[in-house]
């Protein structure tokens, strides 16, 4: 017996939702879908597991193909399987998102797609149940980054406690009082102070920080606990 017998073939999609920071704004990249049904409407970054793929290994390549980056931050979400999600045929998507500095990969991004960066809240809709996919990822990013520093993956190698609050900002949508802030964050022993400042915002200027990634796998279970309830965040 080579398959499992009297069960039903079903198409498996991969879906990408990436995020990126701009450095004030938190954005969402999407894609001109290529193929029918719903060709050329705003969508996911996305495509169909192939036979030989492992779902990550999938993600990796859906997501070099059409927008041109890789090496970039992904995580699996979680699956979406209503029966009727694609008009076409039974579809079940399996959900990654990805955490971006958009400076970073600027260059990096592909043509073929016509991918283009939308600030979160103005996304324009797409197709099947893309939106509720991104906001379970955002969901599920509000959550992880209340107990673990996952948000400097949408950093520079080097930033400022203004620049970390800005993102911060926007990505809970909220905003922290800044002594508040800068002193939990310091608290959680994770940065190295710099010894030049930033001083494009003001004359005096903001010093660098850079993430102490010999201290990140220890305190990932204590940071930033100033975010309140992270519990609401969970999917």
């Amino acid at each position: 017996m080579n398959k499992y017998s009297k069960q039903t073939r079903q198409i498996i999609a991969i879906d990408c939702i990436i995020f990126g920071f701009d450095g004030v704004n938190m954005k969402l990249l999407v894609i001109h879908r290529g193929f029918e049904p719903e060709m050329g409407k705003w969508s996911v970054v996305g495509g169909f597991l192939q036979a030989d793929e492992s779902p990550e290994d999938s993600a990796a390549r859906i997501l070099k193909q059409q927008t041109g980056l890789e090496g970039v931050y992904m995580q699996q979400l979680k699956a979406f399987g209503d029966p009727k999600r694609d008009p076409m045929e039974r579809v079940l998507s399996i959900t990654y998102f990805a955490l971006i500095d958009i400076d970073q990969y600027t260059e990096q991004l592909s043509e073929e797609y016509n991918p283009e960066w939308f600030l979160l809240k103005e996304r324009p809709e797409l197709i099947f149940d893309h939106n509720k996919m991104v906001e379970a990822a955002l969901k599920k990013i509000r959550y992880m980054a209340a107990l673990h520093p996952v948000l400097f993956e949408l950093l520079p190698e080097k930033f400022t406690l203004p620049h970390l609050q800005a993102l911060y900002t926007a990505v809970y949508d909220f905003e922290f009082d800044k002594r508040n802030f800068s002193r939990k964050v310091l608290s959680a022993n994770l940065l190295i102070k710099q010894k030049e400042k930033d001083k494009e915002g003001s004359k005096k200027g903001a010093y660098y920080y850079m993430l102490d990634k010999s201290q990140y796998k220890d305190k990932l279970q204590s940071f930033l606990n100033f975010v309140p309830s992270p519990n609401n965040f969970l999917l």
